[in-house]
């Protein structure tokens, strides 16, 4: 599948869309999604061209997962939640709707999950999630 560089994520990485960073790094960005299956609900996507998994290259996929282990920890902790669930779609068939690779990390059991892009969260709201959040990422 063909990149689009003018997909949501991609305005987020120009800075033409605001978002609630958690963390990041010269590889990825870790931000609130703004529709989120569950409180703390973050996004994890590469600062690269990659439509999904079969298109990151290896340094930006390790990148992506070590990310991830921060923001968990940090989810963890500041949630006080024990289970995240980490789901990541490849394709319009599997249920990708935004065509630039990201991994979804979701504080909640896999039953309790909210449906995919439902609800928008409150922007006050995320912006004071993503402040807890980002204030327990140990680097």
């Amino acid at each position: 599948m063909h990149y689009d560089d003018t997909n949501i994520f991609a305005k987020i990485l120009s800075g033409d869309i605001p978002s609630h960073t958690v963390y990041e790094d010269d590889k990825t960005l870790a931000f609130m999604d703004v529709m989120p299956q569950a409180k703390g609900h973050v996004l994890i996507i590469p600062k690269c061209q990659a439509v999904e998994l079969t298109d990151l290259a290896s340094e930006y996929a390790c990148a992506v997962f070590k990310t991830a282990q921060k923001v968990i920890q940090a989810q963890r902790k500041a949630l006080g939640v024990a289970g995240v669930v980490q789901m990541q779609l490849n394709g319009k068939d599997a249920g990708q709707s935004v065509f630039h690779y990201h991994m979804h990390l979701i504080p909640t059991h896999i039953h309790e999950l909210g449906k995919h892009e439902s609800v928008m969260a409150d922007q006050d709201e995320l912006a004071k999630l993503a402040t807890k959040i980002r204030a327990c990422i140990v680097d």
